[in-house]
């Protein structure tokens, strides 16, 4: 453990004083609502991109009732590109769920917001450190790397048993005040000073007691999740196209891009017999376009986009459900990555 002469909260408040970040759009006029949206926007996604998102969603949901009271498809729309969209759906639900148990004020109590959809430990400690000032520490992947460096602890930070030591030791460097400033702090030192690669030790403010520094360890700690091969699906996505607009269908609520809107799916196997139903005996051109691969983190999917184009838009439209969109329009829906690369594709044509 460290000496008792030696602060490690202090040395990182003062080094934030001078070096840290300030001035992000979710850092002012800070609330619990807008550092929650922030701290979901934040998860496995770079601030740089998530300025312009969360600079979108607050002007459009200032509020957590304008949220609450949005339709899915327009929190997906404005989340269209960021990923992961199992977060706007939850920040969705938690919106509805303030809304209806908490007369739309954001709770204030750990244990009501952690009782909310989408938020662990870490994001509820984040919200009451950073809108409140409370005495919370959190562990992002930032402070999970500073701390397994400081430390030099052995292991995955993924795994619970390292996960929870680590816990044990951020609260044990935790300050007396400056909460909010602190976990800040934190978070900064992982993202511009003791980053994955060429960690900036020379000038941290804690180098000289840092384990991994002193035993040059930086590039090996902390350790890496291990590797497992990934398997590769493969599907087709059917567009039936018909005088420049393109049919899409709304895809079920839970699952791989629950609630956006996409193309119809097939396997190989039934490929014939789809195109078949779609067509209703009418005569069709098909050209089967560029094929891709999309990456999730538990699998990689081998996408071939079917164009299917039509002399008549034929196909039962279920407006909440299937429709024809136009490929000039700015589309107001929720779309996953994939669908938006294919409509690139086809816009480049038409």
């Amino acid at each position: 453990m460290l000496q008792k002469q030696y602060s490690f909260s202090e040395r990182i408040l003062n080094w934030f004083d001078e070096h840290g970040r300030k001035h992000l759009p979710w850092q002012q006029q800070k609330t619990r609502y807008s550092v929650w949206v922030s701290e979901i926007m934040l998860q496995q996604t770079q601030v740089t991109t998530v300025i312009p998102y969360f600079k979108g969603f607050m002007h459009r949901f200032p509020t957590v009732i304008d949220l609450a009271n949005a339709e899915q498809d327009e929190v997906l729309h404005l989340w269209t590109g960021l990923g992961y969209y199992a977060r706007a759906r939850n920040l969705h639900k938690a919106a509805q769920k303030i809304r209806d148990e908490f007369a739309g004020e954001f709770p204030s109590s750990f244990d009501d917001i952690i009782a909310l959809p989408g938020i662990g430990r870490s994001t509820a400690a984040a919200i009451l450190s950073l809108a409140d000032n409370q005495a919370f520490v959190i562990m992002d992947g930032n402070v999970k790397r500073v701390l397994a460096r400081f430390f030099a602890i052995e292991g995955w930070p993924g795994q619970k048993k390292i996960e929870d030591e680590l816990w044990c030791l951020a609260e044990s460097l935790k300050p007396a005040a400056r909460f909010d400033d602190y976990t800040q702090a934190m978070m900064d030192m992982g993202a511009t000073l003791c980053t994955r690669s060429k960690p900036k030790c020379e000038i941290c403010p804690v180098s000289e007691h840092c384990l991994a520094n002193i035993q040059g360890r930086q590039t090996e700690l902390p350790h890496k999740k291990p590797k497992k091969q990934l398997p590769v699906k493969s599907v087709n996505m059917l567009i039936p196209f018909c005088k420049g607009s393109v049919f899409l269908q709304k895809r079920p609520s839970l699952g791989i891009w629950g609630g956006l809107w996409g193309f119809m799916e097939s396997n190989d196997s039934e490929l014939d017999s789809q195109i078949s139903h779609l067509s209703g005996g009418e005569s069709v051109t098909i050209e089967t376009l560029q094929s891709f691969r999309h990456t999730f983190s538990h699998f990689h999917l081998d996408i071939s986009p079917i164009l299917i184009e039509m002399q008549e838009a034929k196909l039962e439209v279920r407006e909440s459900e299937r429709a024809w969109f136009p490929l000039s329009e700015d589309l107001q829906i929720g779309l996953a990555s994939p669908t938006i690369k294919i409509f690139t594709q086809l816009k480049a044509r038409y």
